[in-house]
């Protein structure tokens, strides 16, 4: 028993110093090609309103509570949210059809922000690269770090399932 106490012992000190030296930024970033124009495209993405059509937010947490702000669409257009991770809020600081958007993210009351964008690259008449990014600091003491590690598996596999139901809707509005 003495032994197995000293390996758990060991072990949550061996992660521990692992954590404290593991980097607590993180940046994900997944795209999609749309058929489609940006301005199309961008009637989803530049309306909050509309964001519940095509992100996967509800999937992963069907008891969340989405609220808009007074403007849902331009710049200073906002949404809060409560989950079962405590919620928080976004605002867009950047909103162009041509270009896509992007916006700040907080969370936790606003303890922990994260910039994030919806931009698009036209390369044909009716295609449209969509790339979504998200870049953050999880500045938390030793855990910090491995939270950022796991943010890239968590949250980019949501912005991949958003992007797939973006692609879907887009597409089928025609």
């Amino acid at each position: 028993m003495k032994k197995f106490i000293s390996f758990i012992i060991l072990l949550l000190l061996i992660l521990g110093v692992i954590g404290y030296f593991l980097p607590t930024s993180f940046a994900v970033s997944k795209t999609a090609t749309i058929s489609s124009t940006s301005a199309h495209i961008h009637e989803y993405v530049g309306d909050l309103n509309k964001w519940q059509i095509w992100t996967t937010w509800k999937g992963e947490d069907p008891e969340i509570e989405i609220a808009t702000g007074e403007r849902t669409t331009g710049i200073g257009a906002s949404q809060s949210w409560t989950d079962k991770h405590g919620g928080g809020s976004l605002a867009f600081t950047s909103w162009s059809p041509e270009k896509g958007i992007e916006y700040d993210l907080f969370f936790q009351g606003g303890k922990y922000k994260s910039k994030s964008a919806i931009q698009y690259d036209t390369y044909s008449q009716l295609r449209t690269r969509v790339h979504w990014t998200l870049t953050g600091d999880m500045s938390m003491p030793i855990i910090g770090g491995y939270f950022a590690l796991f943010m890239k598996y968590t949250i980019g596999k949501m912005f991949q399932d958003g992007l797939k139901q973006l692609k879907s809707t887009v597409e089928q509005d025609k």
